[in-house]
């Protein structure tokens, strides 16, 4: 995808969806956050529309939709998200960009993906830990490990299926059109 209003476009997409996705998981909200609705949009944006776009999304998604519809809270979880989504974004473009030249198309989504999926955690359980720290509150390894992989084991396997499913898809039907 090379032109930068095709990427502009693509990149609002994948904000309104951030907004629509929680939606459908959010009348039971443990549902939701085992399932991180907002995740996948990023994602996307970064694999379809490049590193800086899908951090861009990741960013200012999450604050936006608080601020929207006070969903995620704010404090911490908005702000600590918005840095996980944009960590997100930013890995899956970048690394793919990188490995996509070199590797297979499936082998180079499922490494950035992956890639992004940890680095990501890391970084919120980071931001967590600061924002819980200077409010006076802890925030434990053992809470770390639980938000963002014991609990989250639903979000990552749906991750792991549908986002090279779905970036694959659209790059074969955007390759399609192209030749049209």
């Amino acid at each position: 995808m090379k032109s930068n209003t095709k990427k502009l476009t693509y990149s609002a997409l994948f904000l309104a969806l951030t907004f629509i996705l929680p939606f459908f998981t959010g009348q039971i909200p443990q549902i939701g956050s085992m399932l991180s609705p907002m995740h996948l949009p990023v994602m996307l944006c970064g694999f379809l529309c490049g590193g800086i776009w899908g951090a861009g999304i990741g960013l200012i998604a999450p604050v936006l939709r608080s601020l929207l519809f006070t969903m995620p809270p704010m404090f911490p979880v908005a702000i600590a998200m918005s840095f996980e989504l944009a960590a997100y974004g930013l890995i899956c473009g970048i690394l793919y960009n990188l490995l996509n030249k070199k590797l297979s198309k499936i082998l180079a989504v499922y490494i950035s993906l992956v890639t992004a999926m940890l680095l990501g955690r890391v970084v919120w359980g980071c931001v967590q830990y600061l924002l819980l720290a200077s409010a006076g509150k802890g925030f434990t390894f053992a809470a770390f490990l639980s938000g963002a992989f014991i609990n989250a084991v639903p979000a990552i396997v749906s991750q792991l299926i549908l986002v090279p499913a779905i970036v694959l898809l659209i790059e074969k039907v955007v390759k399609t059109s192209d030749k049209v």
